[in-house]
C-alpha cells in the first residue's frame, strides 16, 4: 500500500495501547516509527488516542536503580520522573507531523466514579475535536496497589468503552496470539476470535517481561472487555503495526458483539 491509499482504520475512532517494553530501554527507540503510524491514521482522518505504558520503566535509570523497585513508593516516584520523560520523546516525534499531545492521567478510582469519568471522557472528546491526539496513562503517583488497573490492557479497554472506539489495538512484544506460548513447538496463531469465543483448548500463558505487569491472559481479558462494548480488538506486535495498516494480516483479530455501539 502507498502512503497515498488509505490506511487501515482510516476515518475511525482508534485506541492504540503500547507496552512497556516496547517503548523503554533500548525499545524506547521504537517510539519514532510508532508515531509515525499514529500520524498516518491521524492525516488521514482518524481519531487516535493512544494510552502508553512505560512511565516507571523510563524513570528508573534516570533515579540510578538497576531493577523496577518492588515498594510503592518509589514505583511513585520513577513513574513521576518517567512520565515526563515519555511524553517528552513522544511530543517530539509527533512535533515531526505538526501535531501536539495531550497528556491524561486516570486511576481506577476514575472510571468508577460517574463524575470523574464523565469529566475524563469529555476532556478526551474535546482533544480530538480540536486535533489534539491524547495520551493516557495510569496516573502512577497517586494509584495505589488497591486499586490500580492492575496492566494499561485493562485501561485501554476501559478508555475504548469510554469513547465508544471502532478499534482497539493491543500492541506488545508479541505478533498474536497462539493455540499455546508461542515457543512451545506446534503453536499457531489465531487470527479471529469470533465473539463470545472461549477459546476452549487455548492454552493462554501468563508471561511478562520484567518490566510489564500483563501477559497473554490480560490482553485476552481485556480484548473482551472492549468486544463486548462494540469495539474490534486486534493484537499484535509493535513493530508490525506500520505493516498492519498497510493491510498485512498480522495478530490477532476480536470481533466485537454485533449492535453493541
Amino acid at each position: 500500500m502507498t502512503e497515498s491509499q488509505p490506511p487501515r482504520f482510516a476515518g475511525k475512532r482508534v485506541v492504540v495501547k503500547v507496552g512497556s517494553s516496547s517503548v523503554s530501554g533500548d525499545n524506547a527507540a521504537q517510539i519514532p516509527s510508532l508515531v509515525d503510524s499514529l500520524a498516518r491514521l491521524h492525516r488521514t482522518g482518524g481519531e487516535v488516542i493512544l494510552v502508553s505504558s512505560g512511565a516507571i520503566a523510563t524513570g528508573v535509570p534516570f533515579m540510578r536503580l538497576d531493577v523496577r523497585p518492588d515498594d510503592l513508593a518509589t514505583q511513585q516516584a520513577a513513574a513521576a520522573v518517567g512520565q515526563n520523560i515519555l511524553v517528552g520523546r513522544y511530543q517530539r516525534a509527533l512535533s515531526v507531523h505538526d501535531i501536539i499531545a495531550g497528556q491524561v492521567l486516570l486511576t481506577a478510582n476514575d472510571m468508577e466514579n460517574p463524575t470523574h469519568r464523565d469529566n475524563a471522557k469529555r476532556a478526551i472528546v474535546r482533544l480530538l475535536q480540536l486535533g489534539i491526539l491524547p495520551i493516557i496513562n495510569e496516573n502512577d503517583t497517586v494509584a495505589t496497589h488497591e486499586i490500580r488497573f492492575g496492566d494499561n490492557d485493562r485501561l485501554a479497554a476501559l478508555v475504548a468503552r469510554l469513547v465508544g472506539a471502532d478499534h482497539l489495538v493491543l500492541l506488545s512484544d508479541v505478533d498474536a496470539l497462539y493455540t499455546a506460548p508461542p515457543n512451545v513447538a506446534g503453536a499457531t496463531r489465531i487470527a479471529r476470535v469470533p465473539f463470545g469465543d472461549e477459546l476452549a483448548g487455548v492454552e493462554i500463558g501468563a508471561t511478562q517481561s520484567g518490566w510489564g505487569t500483563g501477559g497473554a491472559a490480560t490482553k485476552v481479558q481485556a480484548a473482551r472487555l472492549a468486544a463486548e462494548a462494540g469495539t474490534e480488538v486486534l493484537l499484535t506486535e509493535t513493530r508490525l503495526f506500520a505493516e498492519l495498516l498497510d493491510g498485512e494480516a498480522h495478530g490477532t483479530v476480536f470481533e466485537a458483539a454485533a449492535g453493541a455501539h
